[in-house]
């Protein structure tokens, strides 16, 4: 008998997609405890923080952080949700690639992207993904701002 190995995501214990808001919405951006424990870092050092979804620019994809304010949104950026009370943004372009994928914000060792906030602390956020279930894309039909 053989035993199976699990994924490196089963490995994290995430928050996972299957949790839903007070409405019984999936939530579109979820973290894994160790995403969360660096925002705390962050937001300790730098106040409130978010996350805007990188489109492929410098820093290919990488989730970046800012402190609030120094990243500014508009018409072109769709609100995904908050993880660690850090609001998650992504481009509506990208969200509309995306917008059948589940987002969970976690960390892996190396540098951040260059504007990112951890930048420097030899971990880095980390996006990991997987697609809604049909039941799921049919919840979040409208959930996000745009």
């Amino acid at each position: 008998m053989s035993e199976t190995a699990s994924s490196p995501a089963e490995a994290l214990e995430p928050v996972t997609a299957e949790q839903a808001d007070n409405a019984g919405t999936p939530l579109r951006v979820t973290a894994t405890p160790a995403a969360l424990e660096l925002i705390e870092e962050l937001k300790a050092e730098y106040g409130p923080v978010m996350f805007h979804q990188s489109g492929g620019c410098c820093d290919g994809s990488s989730p970046m952080c800012y402190p609030v304010g120094d990243f500014v949104t508009g018409d072109g950026d769709v609100h995904l949700g908050r993880v660690g009370g850090a609001d998650f943004f992504i481009s509506r372009s990208q969200f509309e690639v995306w917008k059948h994928t589940h987002i969970m914000l976690d960390v892996v060792p190396g540098r951040g992207g260059m504007f990112s906030l951890e930048n420097g602390r030899e971990k880095r956020f980390h996006i990991r993904s997987r697609l809604f279930t049909s039941a799921e894309n049919a919840a979040l039909s409208g959930a996000c701002r745009l």
